[in-house]
């Protein structure tokens, strides 16, 4: 019998402009959507902290009120979930992340495990954006590391490139990692894992030793193909709307509770029960 399934809402995500797609961003809005998604079987939320003030909503921030703010209402709203905050952002001042850990104190937080070139280019042959480098080297990632190890939260190692779902392995080598890891194959980034269900045994042949793992998938019907492949192969799901904003048939979700619903549709026909907020913190140690 397979072991059950975590389902994840990644809620908002990092730039994507709520006057443009049904992300929340405010506390209130946030807490709803946190309802919407435990109601629909996810028991964790992953959370990006926005900018507060009218029309910037598309930015984020590090304000560590603004993240304290966040969670209290997502707690308060729905005791039992359990929050991953995420830790991502470019250069070396990450004063303000750490002090966002400080002020929520998760359960589990992002832990960007490997620096990728950040790239995407439009059909006309230009690129989306100006090309970035996402950097995460191994001093950067220790110092994410002793904050969490601080505060009680688990890293969630998340790995754009096979070369980083390595890494891990030797993090947990030279003593960076002291539990087995939680390890997230985000797969779809033009620059890194593409969005193929047939990646994914590759990829279990390179987990490090006792790891959980999990999915993020970004895209768009391409997505449901790799999460159900995950399900059979026992891993944990994520979605929401910080990876895609359509559903299996085409159509764009009104919210993250209808992702969450179909993912649990989909986990289930796999043959896997969803695990509950009190199951998962059993499952991940937590």
């Amino acid at each position: 019998m397979m072991s059950k399934v975590i389902l994840t809402a990644a809620l908002n995500g990092v730039l994507t402009d709520p006057a443009r797609f049904n992300v929340p961003v405010t506390p209130e809005e946030m807490a709803r959507a946190a309802r919407g998604a435990r109601d629909a079987g996810a028991s964790i939320v992953h959370i990006h902290y926005r900018a507060q003030k009218p029309g910037r909503g598309h930015l984020p921030s590090w304000d560590p009120a603004v993240a304290a703010a966040i969670t209290e209402a997502i707690r308060a709203e729905v005791p039992d979930i359990i929050v991953n905050s995420t830790t991502g952002t470019i250069g070396p001042d990450i004063a303000g992340p750490l002090d966002c850990l400080r002020a929520v104190r998760p359960e589990i937080a992002a832990a960007n495990a490997g620096t990728l070139n950040y790239l995407k280019a439009t059909s006309e042959g230009q690129w989306a954006w100006p090309p970035m480098v996402f950097d995460n080297p191994v001093e950067k990632l220790q110092a994410y590391l002793d904050a969490m190890a601080e505060i009680g939260a688990v890293p969630e190692f998340e790995c754009f490139d096979i070369g980083i779902v390595r890494s891990v392995s030797l993090y947990q080598q030279v003593g960076m990692v002291r539990r087995p890891p939680q390890v997230n194959f985000v797969m779809g980034v033009a620059s890194g894992m593409p969005a193929d269900p047939d990646l994914l045994p590759i990829l279990l042949k390179y987990l490090p030793a006792g790891a959980s793992w999990q999915t993020t998938v970004i895209g768009r019907a391409e997505v449901w193909a790799v999460h159900r492949r995950a399900a059979e192969l026992g891993g944990h799901l994520r979605t929401g709307l910080e990876d895609t904003f359509y559903l299996p048939d085409g159509s764009r979700a009104d919210g993250n509770a209808r992702l969450i619903e179909q993912l649990a549709s989909l986990a289930r026909e796999a043959g896997r029960e969803v695990a509950s907020p009190a199951e998962t913190r059993a499952i991940l140690s937590l």
